[in-house]
């Protein structure tokens, strides 16, 4: 039986996600990178990650370094970029993809303020082609040394404050931006004792 306190946190949690920011990480190669994303995503507010893994397998859990972060957000994978992409433009999300390429803006030159999907490539090509051609903004971290990027894990992090940053100048947080039966269907899932 859950605590008090237990309860308490979960519907505090719940109530600060966001589930119309997500972030959307395309054959990213390096685990470790990929769990550190994670974590990064549950501090951030986020509830959904998507996974565009062209074999379709799932991504490769360490406890250790998502420090069970991976319990708190919901994963869904897809094999192309195309599928994953324009069903979020389909549900009216803004898709920005991380680009180094010179039509890049700055990150904080873009809204999050709406529905926003941040795509993030793999650490050696960056995004696809497809992906980039599916993108309605093209972003990048602006670099002032020599190494031309930043790793996985940080960028998501500089990328999902900025947007926690704009919505907070906006009023919208901390407000909750589940339905009534999201709330109580992810309560319940939370809750549940087998999880631990």
């Amino acid at each position: 039986m859950p605590t008090d306190e237990r309860i308490a946190r979960v519907e505090n949690v719940l109530f600060h996600r966001q589930p119309d920011l997500r972030v959307v990480l395309e054959d990213v190669t390096n685990t470790h990178n990929a769990n550190a994303v994670l974590r990064t995503c549950d501090a951030a507010g986020v509830l959904h990650v998507d996974v565009i893994a062209p074999g379709g397998e799932p991504l490769p859990i360490n406890k250790a370094i998502t420090t069970r972060a991976d319990k708190w957000l919901e994963l869904r994978y897809h094999q192309t970029a195309a599928a994953c992409l324009r069903d979020l433009r389909e549900r009216g999300f803004l898709v920005a993809a991380t680009d180094l390429g010179p039509g890049a803006v700055p990150y904080d030159a873009i809204d999050y303020t709406g529905p926003t999907a941040v795509v993030f490539g793999n650490e050696r090509e960056g995004l696809s082609t497809a992906a980039l051609e599916l993108a309605d903004a093209r972003i990048r971290v602006p670099m002032f040394g020599m190494v031309q990027s930043l790793n996985l894990s940080v960028s998501v992090g500089i990328i999902l404050y900025e947007a926690i940053r704009q919505r907070s100048a906006r009023g919208w947080r901390p407000s909750n931006r589940l339905s009534p039966r999201e709330m109580e269907e992810y309560r319940r899932k939370w809750l549940d004792p087998s999880r631990d």
